[in-house]
């Protein structure tokens, strides 16, 4: 008997059955939900690695917020992006699934609430689950661009919502966090005794982002937590390191930290040779940085290029991110058309529903492909919708 915070239907939906399907016959199938960079073809630095061997890391020394030449690292790192913190706010994780936990631990009790972003990935439904945990969504609407429907915040709140969560940029919809409406979500927050939770683990890949862009702790007079980590912003998902910078009044901050610590000293998940390596990754992940942002601009100019040929497809603004959301005709389900670009064009994208977007239909297609792979599969998806039209 399993428990009731896993979900209740352990099978596969019928898309990811249809892939398996492919694959088990041998048929190629572009992905165009990858997001994984290690797959991918861009050129890791050949001894990036190396520093995963230090004889230093022979030595155990637990620390619940992470060694202190690290977490220096990843605040000399926030410093990169504009962001003005000491290596005394920030605490390592393994991951941002496990920052989620953590701060989940520390913020709720059983039967809590914290409000989250929709459409945004779906993988805030489960890690509030396996807390026990309820995630209450809170609206982005679309109106020329993707912006935070304040009201939306209001109607969520209740007594039992403990944190406000903001991911920017959103994955998929790819918009950033403004500075008029974080303006406005820090007074609700504090009037609420709300925290804000902000998932900028994109944030290093800026596309178009509007002048009004800005980061969560800028709001600073409300308990902030910052969530990065290697998978993004240096394209190395498998070597498991995550963090968390924490911003707001010292007092809050300090008690905070205080009470995080026992939180993560009951776990010490952070290996030893990733955090006396993390300085090295930081710094040679800049390279591999540099070449995904170069390949989702890329790819983004090819997608606009060949769209403008397509009326039927609108390719929707995204400030930042390795995503794009397209919009297409509703005249058939989202499920319906992601199942007949795998079986009649060998192409795999996630229908919108898969992101919780309030209404059909929107495809989510992924940035990272190699450049030609992503040409001909997004001209496969192109074709393939308009001819459903003229139909």
């Amino acid at each position: 008997m399993t428990s009731s915070r896993l979900p209740a239907n352990l099978e596969p939906n019928a898309l990811s059955r249809a892939v398996d399907a492919k694959r088990r016959r041998g048929v190629a199938v572009t992905d165009l939900t990858e997001s994984n960079p290690t797959r991918v073809g861009f050129s890791y630095p050949s001894a990036l690695l190396a520093a995963l061997a230090d004889p230093q890391s022979l030595a155990y020394d637990p620390q619940p917020l992470g060694l202190w030449p690290a977490r220096a690292a990843v605040a000399a790192d926030f410093r990169r992006r504009g962001i003005a913190i000491s290596a005394d706010r920030v605490a390592l994780t393994s991951s941002t699934s496990e920052a989620y936990a953590l701060l989940f631990k520390l913020l709720c009790d059983a039967g809590d609430a914290v409000l989250v972003p929709r459409p945004s990935y779906p993988l805030f439904e489960h890690l509030t689950r396996l807390e026990s945990v309820t995630a209450v969504p809170y609206d982005l609407e679309y109106h020329g661009t993707w912006r935070i429907d304040i009201d939306s915040v209001r109607r969520a709140a209740t007594a039992r919502v403990k944190a406000l969560l903001i991911v920017s940029p959103n994955n998929p919809t790819g918009s950033f966090l403004h500075r008029d409406d974080l303006a406005v979500l820090a007074e609700l927050s504090a009037a609420n005794g709300w925290p804000i939770i902000g998932d900028e683990v994109f944030a290093d890949y800026a596309l178009d982002p509007a002048p009004s862009a800005t980061h969560v702790m800028a709001a600073s007079d409300v308990l902030t937590f910052s969530l990065g980590g290697l998978s993004k912003s240096a394209g190395l998902p498998q070597v498991k390191l995550g963090w968390i910078g924490v911003g707001g009044p010292a007092a809050k901050v300090d008690a905070t930290l205080a009470a995080y610590e026992i939180v993560a000293d009951t776990y010490l998940s952070v290996s030893t040779p990733v955090q006396v390596a993390a300085p090295s990754l930081i710094e040679q992940g800049a390279l591999v940085r540099a070449q995904i942002l170069a390949r989702v601009r890329q790819n983004l100019v090819t997608l606009r290029s060949h769209a403008g040929t397509f009326p039927a497809v609108n390719v929707l603004p995204v400030e930042g991110g390795w995503s794009v959301v397209l919009q297409v005709p509703a005249v058939r389900s989202e499920d319906a058309l992601a199942l007949e670009l795998l079986e009649m064009d060998d192409v795999l994208v996630h229908p919108g529903y898969f992101f919780d977007f309030a209404r059909e239909a929107y495809l989510v297609v992924s940035l990272l492909p190699p450049p030609a792979e992503f040409e001909q599969a997004v001209g496969r998806v192109l074709r393939r919708v308009s001819a459903g039209v003229t139909a």
